[in-house]
């Protein structure tokens, strides 16, 4: 445990002071008893209950002394608190490889039906938007604490051509810093049908400060979970939207979906093989300080939202907990006098 004010702690001095008290106290009156015989033959009388209820209300208090002491010098421990991300953002692929059955019963189905058991796991107070992506990318949902309007949306995605992750990822980046000069026309319309370099999507307006970039992984306030099950084959690098995130602090956790070896699917009289490109879904997560999932099937698609569930929500950090041994200590304080003058009439 760490402490804040450790000087404080040389307080803690006073305990040990105190059970010497104590100890010289009960000597002095078994002392002072010696010459009164009678003595023993009512403490007999009075059995032998009665000694361990003579000494725990001292004990309590003593703990209650050592709780407030410790509270004094500040300590911090490393907790399971709710999770601060108040906005988290869905960037699913709706291409046409998403219609490949080697997640049952289809890969789209898998995700939107694994997307939907993870809204309604969250807290009521986060926001949840929703991002699709094809050859083109748009917002399908604004942030919302409305999962009535998420699951409609989820439901409402129809198969396009191509798969333009950067575009993706700039959308999501775009519900979030609305202020950021990110051009969502132009990453959704037929300009994004080609590869463009992202100085092109977004610009930075002429009369507002300069960018300064932060730590990856710092902005506590939001995140994007991407899903896809193939290669990006236009739009925006997203690696080039991956540092985008990192420099603003937004974690970008990625989920790849499907077999990695990859699977041949046809569809309206022309065919393709379609491959999950994990290196790229993982080096976007590594660069904003996230984590990559792989999902091969509809039952760990299913995990894998039950886990990103858990690290959002809830999060690990180091914390105060002054408040906590204070209220502990107060809380022995008050027992340690109240079973004092239950059974002897007195405080300690």
């Amino acid at each position: 445990m760490v402490f804040l004010w450790p000087d404080l702690l040389w307080l803690l001095a006073i305990v040990p002071l105190l059970v010497l008290l104590y100890l010289w106290l009960l000597h002095r009156r078994k002392a002072q008893a010696l010459p009164y015989p009678g003595l023993a033959l009512v403490r007999q009388a009075m059995g032998r209950g009665q000694g361990w209820r003579r000494h725990l209300p001292p004990l309590l208090f003593l703990l209650g002394l050592t709780a407030l002491l410790l509270a004094a010098a500040r300590p911090l421990a490393v907790l399971q608190l709710p999770s601060q991300h108040q906005t988290i953002i869905l960037a699913m692929d709706v291409s046409g490889s998403m219609r490949a059955t080697d997640v049952e019963p289809d890969r789209l189905t898998a995700a939107q039906n694994a997307a939907k058991a993870f809204i309604k796991d969250l807290p009521r107070h986060v926001r949840v938007g929703v991002v699709a992506f094809a050859g083109t990318a748009q917002l399908a949902q604004l942030p919302t604490q409305s999962h009535e309007d998420l699951i409609k949306a989820i439901d409402s995605f129809q198969l396009q051509r191509g798969t333009a992750t950067g575009n993706g990822l700039m959308v999501a980046l775009a519900a979030l810093f609305p202020d950021a000069g990110i051009d969502i026309a132009a990453l959704g319309g037929r300009e994004a049908m080609r590869v463009r370099p992202i100085d092109e999507i977004a610009r930075p307006e002429p009369d507002k400060p300069a960018f300064t970039p932060v730590a990856p992984g710092s902005y506590r306030s939001a995140a994007i979970i991407m899903l896809t099950d193939g290669q990006r084959t236009t739009g925006v690098d997203p690696m080039e939207a991956a540092q985008w995130a990192a420099d603003r602090g937004v974690r970008v956790y990625t989920v790849g979906v499907g077999t990695v070896e990859g699977e041949i699917i046809g569809f309206e009289g022309w065919s393709m093989r379609v491959r999950l490109d994990e290196d790229t879904l993982k080096a976007v997560a590594l660069r904003t300080n996230a984590e990559y999932f792989h999902a091969a099937t509809a039952q760990d698609l299913r995990k894998v939202y039950e886990t990103l569930s858990s690290r959002i929500a809830v999060e690990t950090k180091e914390t105060e907990v002054s408040a906590l041994l204070a209220l502990a200590g107060a809380m022995l304080l008050l027992l340690a006098g109240g079973l004092s003058v239950w059974w002897f009439g007195r405080v300690l």
